[in-house]
């Protein structure tokens, strides 16, 4: 499982004309990858990482502010293009694989305490963010 995580003052994401989920404080942007050998380990160790890194202002974590999340579906962080001009998405794993799992990441913040605001699983999405340093991170369940 992957996670690139980006500090925001603000995110939201658009789906069809409509705003599907949003956060209007310091907190988090995470695009959430999954591949095919992932489950519930890597679920509790991704929700706990995202929760309680220390990469938000003051060196402080979501659990110590009480900052919200977004969470958006990102299968392309497996995205492969070493050869040739096309990328390949073969170490994704599928959309019936995939889903239960970004499901699960999203209630494992959400039943620790975090405020969690999805986008659409599958969905053509416009991600709309003020990112705060910027201040990027890529997570890789071990």
């Amino acid at each position: 499982m992957r996670a690139v995580l980006q500090r925001v003052s603000s995110a939201s994401v658009v789906v069809d004309g409509a705003v599907v989920g949003a956060i209007a404080a310091p907190g988090l942007l995470v695009y959430l990858g999954v591949t095919h050998d992932d489950g519930p380990t890597e679920v509790a160790w991704m929700a706990r990482k995202i929760r309680d890194l220390r990469i938000l202002d003051g060196e402080r974590s979501l659990a110590e502010i009480d900052g919200p999340a977004l969470v958006v579906s990102q299968f392309t962080l497996y995205g492969e293009a070493q050869k040739g001009r096309r990328p390949t998405w073969s170490a994704a794993a599928p959309g019936p694989v995939s889903e239960p799992l970004y499901d699960a990441v999203c209630d494992a913040l959400a039943q620790a305490g975090t405020h969690v605001e999805r986008g659409v699983f599958g969905a053509d999405m416009a991600v709309a963010s003020v990112n705060d340093g910027p201040f990027t991170v890529l997570l890789e369940t071990p």
